[in-house]
């Protein structure tokens, strides 16, 4: 397992890029829409793992309350894992709770949320990269 990516909710991608990409330098990898959850991301990586700029495309989303309640900045933490039903199985043993109990498709392959409550605070988002 490792980090997969750090996930930041911006009001626009491109304003955000500006940031990101041409003052820290940071190479990016694409822009890229996810119609199944309204928003569009963009892949920063940085070492071996990314920034995800994450925009909502539609105002009645989680994405889009999160932005309006709490502003810009920090959403989640996402963890690369090999098998995600075997986490989430694992997760399940442990009365985590859970955002998904089944993994959706996301923008490189299938992923699931754990819910803050379930991790101290944090919302954990899982992947499991399609090959």
């Amino acid at each position: 397992m490792k980090i997969d990516h750090i996930g930041i909710v911006v009001c626009d991608i491109q304003e955000a890029l500006s940031v990101y990409e041409q003052a820290l330098g940071l190479p990016l990898r694409e822009v890229t829409p996810v119609p199944d959850q309204k928003v569009e991301v963009a892949f920063l990586p940085v070492g071996e793992s990314n920034v995800e700029l994450v925009q909502p495309t539609a105002s009645d989303t989680g994405i889009a309350k999160f932005l309006e309640k709490r502003g810009e900045g920090i959403h989640h933490i996402c963890i690369e894992v090999e098998d995600i039903e075997a986490a989430l199985a694992r997760l399940k043993e442990h009365d985590v709770q859970l955002i998904d109990g089944v993994p959706r498709k996301g923008a490189h392959g299938q992923v699931a949320f754990i819910h803050p409550k379930g991790a101290h605070g944090v919302l954990i988002e899982l992947v499991e990269h399609s090959t």
